[in-house]
C-alpha cells in the first residue's frame, strides 16, 4: 500500500536491471500466448469435476481437476473486483445500497454508498469521504472499511482508475493533481463532512487540507483521520523506505517506468506497471504465497469449499493490481519517500508552500499499527507535530496492538477496536447542533 512498494522493480538488486517497457510489451504478449492453455485447463477443470465422469469420484480425478484450477488462476489476469456490498444493517434492519457515481474525472470516480430507508433517520448521520490509496490495488481492498461504517455514516470513497484504461487525450495525473482532486471532492461533499485518508493518501490529504484552511476555505473538513500513512518516513524507516532513498529517484525513472502497450486504451502513456508492483506483493512473502496456493490445492482434493472459497476470493482482490502514472509515481516517491517535503516544510502544492500548522478547524486523528512494516510507528503520528495551529484536545492518536499494516484498516480488531473510534472521534466533532442526536442514536 505504499506507493506500490518499492520492491516491486523488475530487479530490485540489481544495478542494470532489464528495461521495463519491452518487458510490459513481452509480458502482454506472453499473457495473450497463455490463452490457450487458460482455455484447456479450464476445460480440464470442468471435465475432471462432472459428476457422470468416473474419475470425478477418486483421488486421481480430484488432484486433476484441483491442479487444473491452480494452473488456470496462475496465469489469469484479474480485473477489478466487483464491491459486492448490496445492504447495510442499520439499527437491527437490513436497508438497501445503491453505490453511485457522483463526481468524476479522467483519474477518479467519487462513490457513494446510498442507503435506501422506508423510513427517514430521525437524525443526520455524519458524511464520511474515505480516500482509498492510488498505490496498486482497487479501491476495493477497503470493502471491509466501508462496511464497518455503513451503519452509522452517510459514506463516500475514491475509486481510483487504472491508468493504462485512460488515453493520453486525457492528460496527465500527478500528486498536485492529486490534492486537487480531493480538494473538489471536499467541494462537492459541502463541507459538512469528515474525512479518512488510508495509507499513502494520508499526505495528499493532510496537504489538501492544510492548503484549504490557509485559504480559509468553507469547505474543510470537520475531522481528519490518517491511518497508516508515510507522514514522515524518517521514523522507523521501513525496508519500502530504505529502498526509496539507496536508490534515488534517477533509478526509479529509468528503471520502473513503462509505456502502455496495444490494444489499452492508454496505449503509450507512461505507467509504474501493475505487474512489476504485483512482483514486489508477492516477493516479499513469497513463501507463505507458495504455502497457500499449496494448501488450496489439498483443500480442493479435500473437498473443503469453504477453505477454498476463503483462497478464491483474498486473491481475486490481491492479485488485481492497477498502473499508476509515472509523473504521479515518481513525484510520490521523491516528495515522500526521498525528500521528505512534508515534515521538512518543503512541500508546495502548485508552486505555493503546503503548511500543516495552518490547521485550525480540523480534528486529527492519527492510527498506526504495532506491527506495520510497510509505515513504520511514529510516521503517521508525525502529523501532530506538523499541525501545531491545532488545540491539543483537537489531535488523538491511536496505536492498534497486534495488527500490521491491512489491520488498520480491515480485519476483526480493525472492526471491534478501530472503527468505533473514528466514530467516537467523528461523533465528539460533529457541529453542535447535530452532535447529541448523533450521541442518542449511537447509544441506542
Amino acid at each position: 500500500m505504499a506507493i506500490g512498494v518499492f520492491g516491486g522493480a523488475p530487479d530490485i538488486t540489481s544495478e542494470n536491471p532489464v528495461s521495463t517497457t519491452p518487458l510490459y510489451w513481452m509480458y502482454e504478449w506472453g499473457h495473450a500466448a497463455l490463452d490457450p492453455s487458460r482455455a484447456i485447463a479450464d476445460a480440464t477443470r470442468l471435465y475432471f469435476k462432472n459428476p457422470l465422469n468416473p474419475f470425478a469420484h477418486t483421488t486421481f480425478g480430484k488432484s486433476m481437476a484441483a491442479g487444473a484450477e491452480v494452473y488456470e488462476r496462475s496465469i489469469r489476469r484479474y480485473g477489478k473486483p466487483e464491491w459486492d456490498i448490496t445492504s447495510a444493517l442499520v439499527g437491527g434492519e437490513h436497508i438497501p445500497v445503491h453505490i453511485t457515481p457522483v463526481w468524476e474525472r479522467p483519474f477518479c470516480k467519487l462513490l457513494h454508498f446510498e442507503r435506501h430507508f422506508e423510513h427517514s433517520p430521525r437524525y443526520k448521520q455524519p458524511k464520511v469521504l474515505i480516500v482509498a490509496p492510488m498505490s496498486g490495488h482497487y479501491a476495493t481492498l477497503l470493502r471491509g472499511t466501508v462496511e464497518a461504517f455503513l451503519p452509522r455514516h452517510d459514506v463516500y470513497i475514491t475509486d481510483w482508475t487504472d491508468a493504462r484504461m485512460v488515453p493520453l487525450a486525457q492528460g496527465r495525473f500527478d500528486l498536485d493533481d492529486y490534492i486537487d482532486y480531493v480538494i473538489s471532492m471536499l467541494h462537492r461533499l459541502g463541507g459538512d463532512c469528515h474525512v479518512i485518508g488510508v495509507c499513502q493518501p494520508s499526505v495528499p490529504v493532510l496537504a489538501a487540507v492544510a492548503c484549504m484552511e490557509a485559504q480559509d476555505d468553507p469547505y474543510t473538513p470537520h475531522t481528519m483521520t490518517l491511518m497508516g500513512g508515510p507522514i514522515d518516513t524518517r521514523m522507523n524507516p521501513t525496508a519500502v523506505n530504505k529502498v526509496a532513498e539507496e536508490r534515488g529517484i534517477e533509478w526509479f525513472r529509468q528503471h520502473v517506468i513503462a509505456k502502455v502497450p496495444f490494444p489499452h486504451p492508454g496505449f503509450m502513456r507512461e505507467v509504474y506497471p501493475g505487474f512489476l508492483q504485483l512482483t514486489g506483493f508477492v516477493s516479499m512473502n513469497l513463501d507463505k504465497h507458495l504455502d497457500a496456493h499449496n494448501s488450496f490445492f489439498k483443500h480442493l482434493v479435500q473437498g473443503d469449499g469453504d477453505g477454498a472459497q476463503k483462497h478464491r476470493e483474498f486473491y481475486d482482490e490481491y492479485l488485481a493490481v492497477m498502473d499508476l502514472t509515472a509523473e504521479f509515481y515518481l513525484q510520490t516517491v521523491e516528495t515522500v519517500f526521498i525528500r521528505h517535503d512534508l515534515p521538512n516544510g518543503t512541500m508546495t502544492h502548485r508552486g505555493t508552500p503546503v503548511d500543516p500548522s495552518k490547521i485550525k478547524r480540523t480534528a486529527l486523528l492519527t492510527i498506526e499499527g504495532e506491527h506495520d512494516d510497510i509505515s513504520g510507528r511514529g510516521q503517521t503520528e508525525a502529523a501532530h507535530k506538523l499541525c501545531s495551529g491545532l488545540p491539543a484536545d483537537m489531535k488523538v492518536h491511536y496505536l492498534q496492538t497486534d495488527v500490521g499494516h491491512y489491520g488498520v484498516f480491515n480485519g476483526s480488531r480493525f472492526r471491534a477496536e478501530i472503527a468505533p473510534r473514528i466514530a467516537d472521534f467523528i461523533r465528539s466533532h460533529e457541529p453542535k447542533k447535530n452532535a447529541s442526536a448523533v450521541a442518542r442514536a449511537a447509544a441506542e
